[in-house]
């Protein structure tokens, strides 16, 4: 695929600011596919695709956490963590607004309101991963310590898929 034919969101800015090496990753996005389509249609284990998922706290502040495909964030864990009260998912309106993304779409690269990031530690023991681009459909593969452009915090939230 020729550099020129995959799409510059607001992320591939962001990855080319930072001079960020990825390699972009395009696939028929399937509504409500989540992150076992992508696997499947790129033929990567869904562990290493990361999820950009946008969260609120109990005072209606967004924040994002980054998890591995086939695993589901600890509310109770993560808002214990961090010392607040509750934690939920943020409606995909909310999460448009503060992110400047679709859901499904959603990257941590270049997000809109400057949501503070938090990535489940094991992610960094992986030596790629798959995270957002952007936009639907549209996956860029980087190694996992160039997260830290994001100023991340680290958190242990990460649950088995039923």
């Amino acid at each position: 695929m020729s550099k020129s034919k995959f799409p510059v969101t607001p992320a591939i800015r962001f990855l080319r600011d930072h001079q960020i090496p990825y390699e972009p990753m395009e696939y028929a996005y399937v509504e409500h596919g989540g992150t076992a389509q992508s696997a499947l249609a790129l033929n990567v284990d869904e562990h290493a695709v990361i999820k950009t998922i946008v969260l609120q706290n109990e005072q209606k502040q967004g924040l994002i956490v980054l998890m591995h495909g086939d695993r589901h964030i600890s509310t109770r864990q993560l808002a214990r963590e961090l010392g607040m009260k509750h934690i939920e998912s943020a409606s995909p309106q909310q999460a448009s607004k503060w992110t400047g993304y679709l859901v499904g779409g959603t990257s941590p690269f270049g997000n809109k309101a400057g949501l503070p990031i938090y990535v489940e530690e094991s992610i960094y023991a992986l030596p790629l991963i798959y995270i957002n681009g952007g936009k639907r459909g549209f996956l860029v593969k980087i190694q996992p310590q160039y997260l830290a452009c994001l100023q991340p915090q680290s958190v242990h939230v990460a649950t088995e898929t039923e």
